[in-house]
């Protein structure tokens, strides 16, 4: 059985990418993937508890797993390697795209797999390293990290408050909440927690009943 193994860590991201470079590389190598698995969780996540798990465990002999890199295996080393332990032992395959690899059960897979994920954590280590040394540096030279305290009460802690006239205007109009979420960016919750706070009861109450009475009326 020949899989393809796709991941991504969140909704914003896309798995296309990943899917054409596997399909390209299989087609080279005159093979065609039978199955697809596909997930949106992060590679930290140990990999007993996401799809690839499952995949491994159902796995047999002379199976074949096609991914663009082995960092969608796993983020860390240990992780890694413990995935392609259990690669090997089972006399699974491990394609590669980007890299090249062809991980089995020979010597040279065990080698360059220790390399990669040798490789792999101590660039996240020193990326962490160098974000915090930023945020430190920062924070020696005054510049003030976050949300300023004590904002989440004033205007300022609000993004929608330098819209606020255009927001009353268009309850003037009749505008409906979704219009107007629409045409600023935001959210229906942001929103109403913005009129509660900023606008006049008055202007947005009764838009509040036009709102429910329209989703009814549907």
């Amino acid at each position: 059985m020949i899989y393809g193994y796709l991941r991504v860590s969140t909704d914003q991201q896309t798995v296309e990418n990943q899917r054409f470079e596997i399909t390209e590389q299989a087609a080279k190598q005159e093979m065609i993937i039978e199955q697809w698995v596909e997930e949106t969780i992060s590679g930290t996540v140990k990999y007993s508890n996401r799809k690839l798990g499952k995949l491994l465990r159902k796995t047999q002999k002379g199976d074949i797993i096609f991914c663009s890199e082995l960092s969608r295996l796993g983020r860390s080393m240990l992780q890694i390697m413990s995935i392609l332990n259990l690669c090997m032992d089972k006399g699974i395959l491990i394609i590669t795209c980007k890299e090249g690899y062809r991980l089995g059960e020979d010597i040279q897979s065990k080698v360059l797999a220790f390399a990669f994920g040798l490789v792999a954590e101590l660039e996240r280590n020193l990326i962490s390293q160098r974000t915090k040394e930023a945020l430190a540096r920062k924070k020696a030279e005054g510049v003030i990290l976050g949300r300023k305290k004590g904002m989440a009460n004033t205007p300022e802690g609000y993004k929608l408050y330098p819209k606020k006239a255009y927001i009353e205007k268009s309850l003037k109009k009749g505008l409906s909440f979704r219009t107007i979420c629409k045409r600023c960016h935001c959210s229906r919750n942001t929103l109403m927690r913005f009129l509660e706070k900023f606008v006049d009861r008055d202007l947005w109450t009764p838009r509040c009943k036009i709102d429910i009475s329209s989703v009814t009326e549907q």
